[in-house]
């Protein structure tokens, strides 16, 4: 009996040669592109795989590649890929392995140069460190090469899609509801506040939480490195820092982005993480008629992140003495908030205590 033979079985690899050889599918946005692999490559696989099929090519062009799987499960928050060891991933605040690896270092090297180019970013041997963030708000590191011998690491720090108010905090388990109205009524009461913590504690969901409490009435203005933070306020704007050029010219750092804000009529000012210089500005800020505004620092307590911000500040090189830049901490923060986990690796504010 005669008949159409059914499609041959086509490898990967036939598949994605097969999807190079077509120039206009660069022109399509991701969805239409998506439409235009199923027709390409109906013929080539039996319709029981098509789904698979143009999933996978999809996620090689325009996801994550073999890291797609692990960038859609909504448990794990970060994914490091170590060259071509197989790579791991932290799911409900502990670190495990998976059966995920790239097959080949080049393989790990198109999809970085693919991710930081969408992002505006570039990674090369003569600057082998990059940071960006990424379409879906997740945030990239990466390290090449002879920095890191053994091959490429990058590591993603994935952000929850949804934002997390202080009760959504509660439901998970981050702090109780009596911790919860005690912060609010902090930020309502216009007191400059200090988030502590480790990597990994919460400090940026906490922080956003916490904007969330802000009256519509008060404009705040958001200095970063790279953009994490979604407040729910409703007059917030963003200042983001500058890296160098491969020329190493045009960077704007967190200090001059702080000197900026001050001249953008702020209510209050807000520092995703504070680590350097900008520490000074910042307390100056806070020292000058922003109350309520607001720093993340890392340190492992209260005490020690009151130190660190000293530490940070007398990197300016303003000729202020330590003991001077410690009792201008005091004038400026009215309260450290402590983050870390427990036991299980549930995040948790450990502390709420006030700057004396």
């Amino acid at each position: 009996m005669s008949g159409e033979s059914p499609p041959r079985p086509s490898s990967a690899m036939d598949l994605y040669e097969l999807v190079l050889e077509r120039d206009d599918l660069a022109e399509l946005d991701p969805a239409q592109r998506r439409l235009a692999l199923r027709e390409l490559v109906a013929e080539e696989v039996p319709q029981c795989d098509l789904g698979t099929c143009v999933a996978q090519l999809a996620d090689t062009i325009d996801g994550f590649g073999p890291l797609s799987a692990l960038m859609r499960d909504s448990l794990v928050t970060d994914v490091l890929a170590n060259g071509t060891e197989p790579v791991w991933v932290e799911r409900g605040g502990v670190l495990e392995t998976t059966g995920v690896a790239f097959s080949s270092t080049d393989d790990l090297l198109a999809l970085i140069d693919r991710l930081l180019g969408a992002a505006g970013a570039r990674v090369d041997s003569a600057r082998p460190i990059a940071d960006a963030r990424l379409r879906d708000g997740s945030r990239i590191h990466v390290v090449l090469p002879p920095v890191a011998p053994d091959g490429p690491l990058v590591s993603i720090r994935k952000f929850p899609p949804a934002r997390f108010g202080l009760s959504d905090l509660v439901d998970r388990g981050m702090l109780d509801s009596t911790k919860a109205a005690l912060l609010e009524a902090l930020v309502k009461d216009r007191r400059s506040i200090v988030i502590s913590g480790a990597t990994g504690t919460g400090k940026t969901t906490l922080l956003n939480a916490l904007l969330g409490a802000v009256p519509d009435t008060e404009r705040v203005v958001l200095v970063e490195e790279t953009p994490e933070l979604r407040p729910a306020c409703i007059h917030s704007v963003s200042l983001i820092a500058r890296p160098p050029n491969v020329e190493n010219a045009g960077e704007v750092g967190l200090a001059s982005l702080v000197r900026a804000a001050l001249r953008m009529r702020p209510d209050r000012i807000v520092v995703g993480e504070v680590r350097g210089e900008e520490a000074l500005a910042a307390l100056a800020a806070m020292s000058t008629g922003h109350e309520g505004s607001m720093v993340t620092v890392h340190a492992r307590g209260p005490d020690e992140a009151l130190e660190r911000l000293v530490t940070l500040a007398l990197q300016a090189g303003s000729g202020a003495s330590e003991a001077a830049l410690q009792r201008q901490v005091t004038r400026a923060l009215d309260v450290v908030v402590q983050l870390d986990r427990d036991s299980t690796g549930l995040r948790v504010v450990s502390a709420i205590e006030d700057v004396e």
